[in-house]
Parts: C-alpha cells; sequence; structure tokens
C-alpha cells in the first residue's frame, strides 16, 4: 500500500510540475495506452473494456479540441483532425472494431513523434521562435 502511495505522489508532482508541452505529450501518451487496451479488449470480446477505454481516448481528444487556440489557421486542422478521430472513435465503439481502432492507434502515434520532435526543437516548448521546423 505504501509503494502505491509513493507511485502516486510521484505521478502528481509529475503533472503538477510538467510543463504545457509535457502535458501535451502526457495527453498523447494516455490516449495511445487507452487506445491499445480497447484494442486488445475488443478482440477478447471484452465489451465493457473495450467501451471504457474508447471513451477514455475520446476525452483525451475531446480535451485537445476544447483547448485548441482558433486564433491561429492550425488550430482548424487540428480540429479538423480530432474531429475525424472522434468519428473514428465513435464508429470503433458502436461496432468495436479493433481495425478501426489500430487507423486511430497510428494517427496518435504520429501526432505524439511530431509532437516530441516540435518539443525538441523548441527546447520543450521554451523557444517559440523557430523560424522553420522541419520534420520528416
Amino acid at each position: 500500500m505504501t509503494a502505491n502511495k509513493g507511485y502516486q505522489a510521484y505521478a502528481n508532482n509529475k503533472i503538477q510540475y510538467a510543463s504545457p508541452a509535457e502535458l501535451t505529450l502526457m495527453l498523447y501518451e494516455g490516449a495511445i495506452k487507452f487506445c491499445n487496451r480497447a484494442i486488445v479488449a475488443c478482440e477478447k470480446k471484452d465489451i465493457k473494456e473495450a467501451h471504457t477505454n474508447i471513451m477514455k481516448t475520446e476525452r483525451i481528444i475531446g480535451e485537445f479540441q476544447a483547448t485548441l487556440n482558433m486564433k491561429y489557421s492550425v488550430a482548424q486542422d487540428f480540429d479538423r483532425v480530432y474531429s475525424y478521430l472522434m468519428e473514428r472513435l465513435i464508429r470503433a465503439n458502436v461496432k468495436k472494431d479493433p481495425e478501426i481502432l489500430e487507423e486511430v492507434l497510428k494517427h496518435l502515434r504520429t501526432m505524439r513523434d511530431t509532437w516530441k520532435e516540435v518539443m525538441r526543437l523548441t527546447n520543450n516548448g521554451m523557444n517559440t521562435n523557430v523560424s522553420k521546423v522541419e520534420v520528416s
């Protein structure tokens, strides 16, 4: 029990002291984790577990959408991507279809990896004066 409390304190501190860029990365990691769990649950025909993890993934995508700053034109692009992912997650939840979830997972991993590169190029979001970002 004490080890669990220690881990919980560590996790809370990690979140509390994370930069906005690190929090975004944590959310991508969480969405990927829950999507993976949903895939496994679908394959095992565990409808309740699949639903629970798809909904967790949806809530994270919803949070990304809700926090977009629409004064930047790129936010509209992200909004369209997030809307598409939400549509696919809803369909995956109705059908309990692991193939749809694999598609969502692929997009989430790409977005996470791109975000990691942005963090690297901007010194964890601290240097926002990067004139040109080349992501391969």
